[in-house]
This record gives structure tokens, sequence and C-alpha cells, in this order.
């Protein structure tokens, strides 16, 4: 996995500008100092954007997923999260989750293994990053009449956490090229071996957008607003934490 952002410290403003333009088409004059830096750290990304902020000599440099900020001089590089104090927003994240919503427009639905409530049509829909061999994916799908009973519709893309041409990865691929899918899934997840499959397959396709969203460990929960959960959510939990999205 390649290193990522985490973990940053916390910057607090009260307002930020949220339109971002191309910095190697910059629609407004950027600091060479600015772009110099941006050079040395993202080399060759053309696809990073540049913005000033209200904040005088702070830009907003926004690269995939990742937001962060730089002084004018490019001396200075912060890595946090910038909130607006006045409407309590996280306007990094909001930032974030925008790119994920473009991964997520991105997913065929086709190619993900779907378990969605038998008797009446879903109130939500989530995807999951799943590993077969995952103590706490199993876990969940042991669940799964609970979450569909709630009205959460649940849908699986494959992470083995222990990468490509491993047991995991493997389970996973006779997974999603087996006859079915779906009972194939529930089998493998407790722990019977199934027969060898090979396919044309989501799996690595699953793997390296996992990368994109940031993924580090399972299950991962992608909702449809492009937030993301890391980690196991009991039923009833999720639907409280479901429902308080969909509120806002």
């Amino acid at each position: 996995m390649k290193k990522r952002f985490m973990s940053w410290p916390f910057a607090v403003v009260t307002t930020l500008l949220l339109a971002v333009s191309a910095y190697s088409q910059a629609e407004e004059t950027v600091p060479t100092a600015v772009n110099d830096m941006l050079a040395r750290i993202l080399p060759g990304q053309v696809d990073a954007h540049v913005k000033a902020t209200p904040l005088d000599g702070l830009y907003e440099v926004t690269y995939g997923g990742e937001v962060f900020y730089l002084s004018q001089d490019g001396r200075f590089m912060l890595r946090g999260d910038l909130l607006d104090m006045t409407s309590m927003r996280n306007l990094s994240e909001e930032r974030r989750s925008a790119y994920r919503l473009q991964l997520i427009n991105e997913i065929n639905p086709a190619e993900t293994i779907n378990y969605a409530p038998k008797d009446k049509p879903a109130k939500h829909m989530i995807y999951v990053f799943t590993d077969i061999d995952c103590p706490y994916c199993r876990k969940m799908h042991s669940q799964m009449a609970d979450y569909n009973r709630l009205g959460i519709e649940i849908r699986y893309l494959a992470y083995p956490r222990s990468g490509i041409n491993t047991p995991s990865y493997y389970k996973a691929v006779n997974v999603w090229c087996a006859k079915d899918p779906r009972q194939a899934l529930t089998l493998a997840k407790q722990g019977e071996k199934l027969p060898k499959q090979d396919c044309d397959n989501p799996v690595k396709k699953d793997m390296a957008l996992a990368d994109k969203f940031g993924v580090d460990g399972t299950p991962t929960l992608i909702l449809a607003d492009g937030s993301v959960i890391p980690g196991y959510v009991e039923p009833e939990r999720l639907l409280s934490f479901l429902q308080q999205r969909t509120r806002h």
C-alpha cells in the first residue's frame, strides 16, 4: 500500500472557499514557490489542484482523495482538517467525500456480491470492502439477515488484505468466479474450502479501488454519500448512523 496522509493534526479556521482549479492550469495567480513545492512533493502529478483560501497566505491542495495546505512561500505544509466553526462543518472531509463519490460512480454493481432485503425495498445501501479471512468480516456477514431486516443492502467488494497471489486473494477469486457467488461467499466465510475457480473477475480492480479510498483494514464501509466507516458496526448501530446521515 502506498503511504497516505494519516492521523493529521487539526487546524481551525472559520471559512474556506470550496472551488478548486488545476494548478497546472490555474485560473488565478498561484505563487511560484507553491507550484515549485508541489513539483517536488508530487512529481509528475498534473491532477493536483491548488486554490487560495480566505486565510491569508494559505493554499489548499487536493490530490486524489487527499487534502492538504501549503503556505505561500512553500515552506510550511499543513496536514489537517479545516473546520468551519460557524456551520460546524468539516470542509476537508467534504472534499474527500466528493472524491469518493466519483469513485462510487465508477463501481459496476454487477461485479459486486449483493445482499438486499427480500420482502421490501432497501432503505439504505452501502459498499463493504471485505476479506474472506477477516474475523470481523465473518462476524458482519453472519448478521446479514439482521442488516437486511433493518432495510440495509450490502454490496461487497473484494479486499484480501494479504495482497495479490496469496491464499486470501485466491479465496476471493474462487468466490467471485463461483456459479453462485452469494452462496460461495457465505460458505467461504464459514471456513469451507471452495473449488478452485478462474475467470475474468474484479478482485484486482477492487483492490486498486480500495487503495484510492484509503482502505487499510477490513471491513471498511463506504456509504452512499461518500463517507467511510472503518471496522465492524453492529446492525442497529449502523442503522442509527445511516438514519442520521440521511437527515443531514
